[in-house]
């Protein structure tokens, strides 16, 4: 039987003040034994999967390094903070806000790159601007960034599209919203670019949606917001671009990878992860994604309402 709690008024403070510490106790005995009763009713499976998560390790994941995590906005806000500095948690936590971006205007891309690299960064335009890494302001985690405007200045309904560290090698692969592929050689960017360069008129395909650094001699995998995906082979892509997946009105391109990157080389293939808009995500390996097709088709179905599609070996590869 519950008793109603009484009264309090009038009672001296240090005797208030004890019966509520007393209160908060038994709440927290009261919070442990739901959690135990819902703990019970897990099937074993359920139980273990709980069990790794709580015995998973945090504290810093890495030793001091030059690395560095780019945070920006589609506006121009940015920031780096040297990658070590980020704690690893425990599968199924919270995470950090990175940015302390102004509102309306928020976190929109991730680059991992080294302190000396350079950053490409494509427009919603088709439009090309270098940008140093050491020139993004270096910031604490959850810091404030500044804006990247005097390096990339973009016009008045212009938006950042893509962030790619250049890589010095390869070709750059960009795959626009409506599917067209499109590759340039990796000397058109480094000192070769010039601030603003047009790479190619939007109007054939739209905005740039995702981009892969490869080497012309693997399968580009590209996948859809609605989670349909296309395998072909990169040297079906013509010089001034190819049509590599077709698209419906309300569908978008989100991201396109080398499936077969480190497996042809005799390793087993990277894996990738397929992230949804309510965070959940699937891990696949490299093999899965089913045989070649031709290039410009439909593409077979994978999942639904996909915001993100990454290489697991390597951040600096593939982005979308």
């Amino acid at each position: 039987m519950t008793v109603p709690r009484p009264d309090l008024t009038g009672l001296p403070l240090e005797v208030l003040s004890y019966i509520q510490s007393l209160e908060a106790e038994l709440e927290a005995f009261r919070s442990k034994d739901a959690a135990r009763a819902v703990r019970a009713e897990l099937t074993p499976r359920m139980r273990a999967e709980s069990a790794e998560v709580e015995d998973e390790p945090s504290g810093p994941s890495e030793p001091p390094t030059t690395r560095q995590l780019i945070t920006l906005t589609a506006g121009g806000i940015a920031k780096r903070t040297p990658r070590h500095l980020y704690d690893r948690q425990r599968r199924g936590g919270m995470g950090v806000f990175d940015l302390d971006a102004p509102e309306g205007d928020p976190p929109a891309f991730l680059a991992v790159a080294d302190a000396e690299q350079t950053l490409i960064v494509l427009t919603t335009q088709g439009r090309a601007f270098p940008l140093a890494v050491a020139n993004v302001v270096e910031s604490e985690v959850r810091g404030r960034g500044e804006s990247i405007r005097k390096w990339v200045t973009l016009g008045a309904e212009e938006k950042i599209a893509l962030v790619a560290p250049d890589m010095g090698a390869g070709n750059l692969t960009v795959v626009t919203r409506r599917g067209q592929v499109r590759r340039w050689r990796y000397n058109v960017f480094g000192r070769a670019l010039q601030p603003g360069t047009l790479l190619y008129d939007i109007r054939e395909g739209g905005a740039p949606a995702a981009y892969c650094w490869s080497q012309a001699n693997a399968d580009l995998f590209i996948v859809t917001a609605k989670g349909l995906g296309i395998r072909f082979a990169e040297t079906q892509v013509a010089v001034r671009g190819s049509l590599g997946i077709r698209v419906d009105p309300d569908d978008a391109v989100v991201g396109v990878r080398l499936p077969d990157l480190f497996g042809r080389q005799g390793h087993d293939p990277p894996d990738a992860r397929l992230c949804a808009e309510q965070g959940a995500g699937e891990r696949r390996q490299g093999g899965d994604e089913g045989r070649p097709a031709g290039w410009g088709r439909r593409g077979a179905r994978r999942r639904r309402h996909l915001r993100h599609f990454q290489p697991r070996q390597d951040h600096s590869l593939c982005g979308g």
